[in-house]
């Protein structure tokens, strides 16, 4: 067995808590790796590995594991075995595996898997609507309404993501109060929560509060906001701090910093779970999850992938 040096030791021992005053004392880590974080990937991952990789993040804490999402296979083929996913999946008692559904018909897939919690995509933006789901903006709410009602009288608890909320390739700056126009109208149709995505990375600390603040405004309260952020331009952590500031609980990320949007060419990665956990356990905030076993999970998966993981955790404790 290796020796294990004084350096390792420390670097086990650390970040050091320093908890700072106007923070949560516990937050929800929605893992979005298995889908959001492959579903860009160019070469098809094996179910058994895609199976595998949600044991091990359970095995490592995590409670919300958003499993995959039932899609078209025309658009995104890695997800074409969400049914064969699932049906292979231990699904244990006290984790959810929430799936995305972009339309009735994936929402007919979702009830025959026994699903209980799903998600739909919708855009903040008028060209973004139009490119990823062929509707206009106002469009976008007649498609979705059937769903939402469909999944509430199942009983299904129904999340809403608001794609391009801090900025689009197509239309640039995208004004707070438009965000928060979607997402009130979102909450009124009955979804339970709203995740605000920095769909291409664009998004600052400002401009992130100023989104929460505008949510609030329109009569959302931050018990239903959710933040999702890319790092395309190293933002993510700056920006979720800051969304914990303004009263944030749930941030999602994915594993290793997996991921991007298929449909927005400049979306890189994810904001990376391991980074987030490490900022978190620095500031004493409670999340359930095991760095350890989260970075051992990471490296496996990029092992699969044949590339480092973009975390920078990652790297640092598995180097």
């Amino acid at each position: 067995m290796p020796e294990t040096t004084t350096e390792q030791t420390g670097i086990r021992q650390l970040p050091m808590h320093v908890p700072t005053d106007g923070l949560p004392d516990r937050i929800t880590v929605y893992e979005v790796g298995a889908r959001d974080g492959l579903q860009n990937e160019k070469t098809v991952v094996p179910v058994e590995v895609k199976a595998e990789f949600l044991d091990r993040l359970a095995d490592a804490g995590l409670a919300t594991l958003e499993a995959t999402s039932f899609v078209h296979p025309k658009w995104v083929p890695q997800l074409a075995d969400a049914a064969d996913l699932l049906e292979r999946l231990d699904r244990r008692d006290g984790i959810d595996y929430p799936v995305l559904v972009p339309n009735e018909r994936g929402l007919d897939r979702a009830l025959d898997a026994g699903v209980r919690h799903i998600a739909i995509f919708a855009s903040a933006t008028e060209t973004f609507a139009r490119k990823n789901l062929n509707r206009t903006l106002d469009e976008q709410f007649t498609m979705f309404a059937p769903v939402v009602k469909r999944a509430r009288g199942e009983g299904l608890r129904v999340r809403a993501y608001v794609s391009m909320a801090f900025g689009d390739p197509w239309e640039g700056a995208v004004p707070p109060a438009q965000v928060a126009a979607v997402g009130k109208r979102l909450v009124e149709m009955g979804c339970w929560q709203l995740s605000l995505g920095d769909t291409v990375g664009t998004g600052t600390p400002g401009h992130a509060e100023a989104v929460i603040d505008a949510c609030v405004a329109a009569g959302i309260g931050t018990d239903a906001l959710a933040v999702h952020f890319h790092d395309t331009y190293g933002q993510a952590l700056a920006n979720t701090l800051a969304a914990l500031r303004c009263g944030v609980t749930t941030v999602d990320a994915s594993a290793g910093g997996l991921g991007g949007c298929p449909y927005a060419a400049s979306a890189t990665g994810n904001l990376a779970t391991e980074d987030l956990v490490w900022m978190l356990d620095g500031l004493g905030i409670a999340h359930g999850a095991d760095l350890e076993a989260l970075v051992a999970t990471s490296a496996w998966m990029a092992g699969k992938l044949g590339r480092p993981s973009p975390s920078r955790v990652v790297r640092a404790l598995n180097g």
